[in-house]
Order: structure tokens, then C-alpha cells, then sequence
């Protein structure tokens, strides 16, 4: 069985940006080698974003935006879906709970639908699932 676990974009796009790395991202990375991330539905266009909004302040050419989507779509990311109920109920109950936004509360709620570990470098996420139980992806 596949281990699974959620991963949010501020892990992500520091895999993107030399002055963003950290040592919990690039233990998020190489855990990649026997873990599936899954992903909200949301986080194609969190990423597409980031990476216009680099491109216009010129922090990143387009190339090297295309060459990243490239690296993106090599690990093993799963994109999971939610359901309209799913994202004006369970979703957006859950962001007014922990005060998250509704785009950081749908990482915590596929995190607690599936049962399995968040990982996240922002603060006030980590917050929240510990609020809530959802354990943070601890590397070793």
C-alpha cells in the first residue's frame, strides 16, 4: 500500500524558488520517493498563479516556469477532487472554525477525509490541524 499524504502550496513552490528552500520542503521532496501527495482541486491554479505573478515580477522566466510544471508532473501528485457539497459545507465550515481561508481549509479537509498527514511550512495551517487532530508530516 501506497503511504499518502496531503501537501500544501507553500511546500511546493519553495521545490521552485532558491531563496524559499527549506529543509522540511526538501524532506517533503524526497519523501515523494515511497509517498504519493495528494492535492485539493484548487492547487493547479495556486501553482499556475504563483508562478505568472514570478514570471511578471520577473523572479522567473518563463522557461524555467515550464521546466518546474515539468518537474511537478513527474512526482507522484494525485489532484483529488470535491464535490459542490463538499466545498460549501464541509469545507467552508471547517475554514470558518479554524479562521483559514477556504483555499488552506480544503488541504486540511483532505487531509482528515483521507486520514493522513499534512505538510506544511504555513504557520497558521499547522495551527489549525493540530485544532483539529490532523497530525503535520514529521520527516525523519
Amino acid at each position: 500500500m501506497t503511504r499518502r499524504l496531503v501537501v500544501d502550496n507553500s511546500v511546493v513552490m519553495s521545490w521552485c524558488f532558491e531563496d524559499e528552500k527549506s529543509d522540511y520542503a526538501d524532506g517533503v521532496l524526497s519523501t515523494l520517493i515511497d509517498h504519493e501527495a495528494l492535492v485539493p482541486l484548487i492547487w493547479p491554479l495556486e501553482v499556475a498563479n504563483v508562478l505568472l505573478v514570478a514570471e511578471r515580477r520577473r523572479r522567473l522566466s518563463p522557461a524555467n516556469a515550464l521546466r518546474f510544471l515539468g518537474l511537478l508532473r513527474s512526482l507522484p501528485i494525485v489532484v483529488e477532487g470535491e464535490s459542490l457539497d463538499q466545498t460549501w459545507g464541509e469545507i467552508l465550515t471547517l475554514a470558518r472554525e479554524t479562521g483559514l481561508s477556504t483555499y488552506d481549509a480544503s488541504y486540511l479537509n483532505l487531509a482528515i477525509r483521507e486520514g493522513v498527514p499534512l505538510a506544511t511550512q504555513d504557520s497558521a495551517l499547522r495551527r489549525a490541524a493540530r485544532k483539529v487532530k490532523v497530525s503535520i508530516a514529521e520527516l525523519e
